[in-house]
């Protein structure tokens, strides 16, 4: 039977998400001549043009520090196939023979196991103190299920915000002797996690975070994008969640991709590809 497109979609009501990255083949572009320098150009940013009908439903291009990659690419959308034509599309173009990829991440979004429901949440207050039943009580559970349906929709279909510093990298939880996450019970992982959570509450309105599942797609189980209103911001609330323990004991990173969001015609120019 054809594979439709609407098959592929995650169950679950969340999107695929690429995360791309590539750097410039230097000796290549000099090679070109002016008007092949400038096909280039054309083509790069016809490929990565965010407002195009072929476009992702979410697609945003990071200028990226460092020798890692020179951009970095992120894209969000039910259809997988979608996701990669970007990638395709920019391969086959003029563009894609002065490219290098240079790291990919594939995943899904969900909401996770560890986002507490309204009840469990009211148990969580009682636990740090609260007495249940209390008006201080019944308001928190009531703020918290009012918010609860707009903070899922942003897990599974976000919107990218509006603050330019980026950072992407990926992660895992350990299997190790003695520090085996998958071997611990599911109210000792929500307890770590909530740990875990309350910490990066702490910079709402400075940070905004999506993890995506790359568990069965990719060679690490999560990917965690992070954007910041401030560069610093970023530094410090990768610092700062450290310290608990479902990271400090059970986390093990990859690479760290730090950016900054961008036009395509941005990157171009920051990148100097017709200097």
């Amino acid at each position: 039977m054809e594979q439709t497109t609407e098959n592929l979609a995650p169950a679950g009501g969340g999107w695929h998400c690429s995360h791309l990255f590539y750097s410039f083949d230097r000796y290549q572009l000099a090679q070109l001549t002016p008007t092949a320098r400038q096909k280039v150009e054309e083509d790069f940013i016809a490929a990565l043009d965010p407002t195009t009908p072929h476009a992702p439903t979410r697609m945003q291009t990071w200028i990226v520090s460092g020798h890692k990659a020179d951009f970095g690419v992120m894209l969000m959308d039910p259809d997988p196939l979608k996701v990669d034509a970007v990638h395709q599309r920019l391969m086959s173009s003029a563009a894609g023979s002065v490219l290098t990829p240079g790291y990919s991440f594939v995943s899904i979004s969900e909401i996770s196991e560890y986002v507490p429901s309204v009840e469990q949440y009211g148990e969580r207050l009682i636990a740090d103190g609260e007495t249940a039943g209390s008006p201080t009580h019944a308001a928190k559970v009531a703020a918290y299920a009012a918010r609860l349906g707009e903070m899922n929709r942003q897990r599974l279909t976000p919107d990218f915000p509006a603050y330019q510093s980026a950072c992407f990298y990926p992660m895992n939880k350990k299997r190790k002797v003695g520090e085996n996450w998958f071997m611990l019970s599911k109210a000792e992982r929500n307890r770590l996690m909530a740990e875990h959570a309350r910490s990066g509450m702490a910079f709402a309105g400075k940070v905004s975070q999506l993890i995506t599942v790359g568990i069965g797609l990719d060679d690490w189980e999560w990917g965690v994008t992070l954007w910041g209103k401030n560069p610093e911001y970023l530094k410090e609330i990768v610092y700062q969640m450290r310290f608990d323990e479902a990271s400090a004991r059970y986390a093990e990173f990859g690479p760290f991709l730090v950016g900054y969001v961008a036009t395509p015609a941005e990157v171009v120019r920051h990148c100097r590809i017709n200097s």
